[in-house]
């Protein structure tokens, strides 16, 4: 009777022994397995219930995820993905939506671009915000998700679900980017590209730990920031030019050509999403966009994205992968998965891993190249 009734299902319809008694358990599994199971094509790999053994790594855990269900499954996916991107020397581009760098994830993207586990990144300017906002000394505090905000704004403390900042030291950040913005050459319009790798060289000065922008600065990975005025960034430089007269431009076409171009001298690339959003998007693109320079469309090789959000009311953030390929952004035999899981609980265990898994491909994988000025400068090893 367990089960929804399999079991006496299985005990009726199974034949009597000679006596008419009814076949004991173990011999009702011993014909089970002799006869052919209907079906049994689809039944091949059974799963393989987790245990704690001597082997209690990340890494070690994320293997044995490979036999377990659900988004478990789909997380240890991502990671053998990932793995093979620097494996086989794809272009890897990131994405990162949502509030990732108050909730403490910072430092594991600075590993990433520092240990080139991707080439590329494509943000939202809200996490380049946050990232200077902390690169210039300041904090995101531990909070309380149902802390009273209308206390908070009397108290000029930013939430952020159930993290504080100080919205003082906010605005001190929004002066610090009028400033450097005003004092860049204004005769042309920047790229978000040249514009965020120029802000790395000056962060760089004063830094005392590398963060994002410091760390692909120094290692030479461009930075995207395709919806960069729906930010911080956008607010300060538009009270420059109010109260300081400053002319600064941002040209986003340019962003657009650029990453065409990579995408058009890149071999394969794989696409990671950490949330969905415009940076997704934006990566998305480039493999259409690369049709202007008169490539053949490919698709992306590789495709991993980690998402909260729901595909059925046709939002791109939380799509899957398939309707990508209608659009010619995903190749036909790309592997890909979709991890429906918070951010801040796959990105720590996927770089964890990738820091013991992925260190001889780090090591020897051959790696775009930028040189980088007004435009970018692309060359492949």
């Amino acid at each position: 009777m367990v089960v929804g009734g399999w079991w006496l299902f299985f005990f009726e319809s199974q034949p009597l022994t000679a006596n008419h008694q009814p076949l004991t358990t173990s011999q009702l599994f011993e014909n089970a397995m002799i006869r052919r199971i209907k079906g049994a094509k689809y039944l091949v790999k059974p799963t393989d219930p987790l245990q704690i053994d001597r082997d209690r790594s990340v890494p070690g855990l994320l293997d044995k995820m490979e036999k377990i269900s659900f988004q478990g499954r789909n997380l240890a996916l991502a990671h053998q993905i990932w793995l093979q991107m620097l494996q086989e020397n794809a272009v890897v581009m990131m994405g990162i939506g949502g509030a990732l760098v108050p909730a403490g994830m910072r430092r594991l993207v600075a590993y990433l671009i520092k240990n080139r586990c991707i080439d590329v990144l494509v943000a939202t300017g809200a996490n380049i915000f946050h990232d200077l906002h902390e690169t210039l000394g300041r904090h995101h505090y531990l909070g309380d998700a149902k802390a009273p905000d209308a206390e908070l704004v009397e108290e000029k403390v930013d939430r952020i679900y159930d993290t504080f900042a100080s919205e003082e030291e906010f605005r001190e950040a929004y002066e610090w980017i009028g400033g450097f913005a005003a004092q860049l050459d204004n005769t042309h319009a920047y790229s978000t590209r040249e514009f965020m790798h120029l802000l790395g060289r000056e962060l760089s000065e004063i830094a005392t730990e590398d963060g994002i922008l410091t760390s692909a600065f120094k290692s030479r990975v461009p930075i995207f920031c395709p919806a960069v005025t729906d930010s911080a960034f956008g607010v300060a430089i538009g009270i420059s030019r109010i109260e300081k007269k400053n002319q600064f431009q941002f040209d986003v076409i340019q962003d657009v050509v650029e990453m065409a171009q990579i995408v058009s001298k890149s071999r394969s690339t794989g696409v990671i999403y950490f949330a969905g959003g415009v940076a997704k998007s934006f990566v998305q693109q480039s493999e259409t966009a690369a049709a202007m320079l008169h490539n053949t469309v490919r698709g992306h090789k590789f495709a991993v994205q980690v998402v909260t959000d729901s595909s059925d009311y046709g939002g791109y953030s939380g799509s899957d992968f398939d309707q990508a390929q209608s659009f010619g952004r995903l190749a036909k035999n790309a592997r890909s998965v979709t991890v429906r899981c918070d951010a801040t609980i796959a990105m720590p265990m996927l770089v964890t891993s990738l820091s013991q898994t992925a260190s001889k491909a780090m090591r020897t994988r051959k790696r775009i190249q930028f040189n980088f000025g007004k435009d970018l400068t692309i060359s492949m090893p």
